[in-house]
């Protein structure tokens, strides 16, 4: 049996479609909303929509607490009857087939700690971060940096491999997209939770670095389809999410690299890190603003149903 996570923090009408989804399941024993102070009259939208309904557990934060903390509060209410857990962005939606599929995977894959799928944009295109390789100094200072492959006549320093041709059949990967994550339960319980020093963005990296270096592997199951709105909830705090990535970026470098390489190397790349930040201001900025004009204009961005 499943139990489904879901941190919500102003989902909006999406959160409600998930939910609907997910509810309709039968291999779903639990459907855990986390409500991180939400604002937008979402938890009280679902409140109406599923008034008694006993598979479905909500926890009021009354706060942001962050999604590692928020999840983490789940995972302490999950039944002892589930052997798998999925961690569901609110703007995702699931069908039943894909769920069967997924779970059938991990049946048959007993060393596999976790598992993603292919996460879609609304258009049908393959969303970046949802099958990757875990940075490396050298690969994130190349990703900061793009001239630095013009210079050295390289290939880029990217670790997401959306684009790259997909595989057939499973294929064993380095980390997948917190956004929808499959887990087994045995290997939460050995690994542990989230890292609640990542208040938003690669506490999902890092989880799937801990997985690594316990023994478990990771899959991305390119036959399962998933629709991902990315963006509803974080477009209106632009700069603060920016400012939380590169935290968490920075957080994930001095976790895993400062006793590898060393003080030179960590620093240089820490400083790649905040000069990212600052020269990304300008171009998140301008991007915000051309949201508000096709919202105002009636236009919404690609890909997009919510202007906030």
């Amino acid at each position: 049996m499943i139990a489904v996570i879901i941190v919500n923090f102003n989902g909006g009408e999406l959160l409600g479609r998930c939910l609907k989804a997910v509810m309709s399941m039968d291999l779903v024993l639990q459907v855990l909303v986390v409500d991180n102070g939400s604002t937008d009259g979402s938890l009280q939208q679902i409140k109406q929509q599923f008034p008694h309904d006993n598979h479905l557990i909500i926890i009021e934060n009354g706060a942001n607490l962050g999604f590692s903390r928020a999840n983490n509060i789940a995972l302490r209410r999950v039944s002892h009857k589930c052997d798998l857990v999925l961690l569901l962005n609110p703007d995702c939606l699931v069908s039943p087939a894909a769920l069967k599929r997924m779970c059938e995977f991990m049946a048959v894959h007993p060393e596999a700690g976790m598992a993603g799928c292919f996460i879609a944009n609304p258009d049908g295109s393959e969303q970046r971060g949802c099958r990757r390789l875990l940075p490396t100094p050298w690969s994130s200072l190349k990703a900061s940096f793009p001239f630095i492959n013009k210079i050295l006549r390289t290939s880029s320093g990217s670790f997401n491999l959306a684009g790259c041709p997909l595989p057939a059949e499973p294929v064993e990967v380095e980390a997948i997209s917190g956004a929808f994550m499959m887990l087994r339960r045995s290997a939460i319980d050995e690994v542990g939770g989230l890292d609640e020093n990542y208040f938003l963005h690669c506490e999902d990296l890092d989880w799937c670095k801990r997985f690594n270096l316990a023994g478990w592997k990771i899959y991305f199951v390119p036959d399962v389809k998933v629709v991902h709105y990315q963006g509803t909830c974080s477009r209106p705090r632009w700069l603060r999410v920016s400012w939380h990535k590169h935290c968490g970026m920075f957080r994930f470098c001095r976790k895993f690299y400062w006793g590898q390489y060393g003080f030179g190397v960590f620093t240089l790349l820490a400083a790649a890190i905040w000069l990212r930040f600052v020269v990304t201001v300008p171009v998140n900025l301008l991007a915000a603003w051309r949201d508000r004009e096709n919202c105002l204009s009636g236009e919404a961005p690609a890909g997009d149903e919510h202007c906030h």
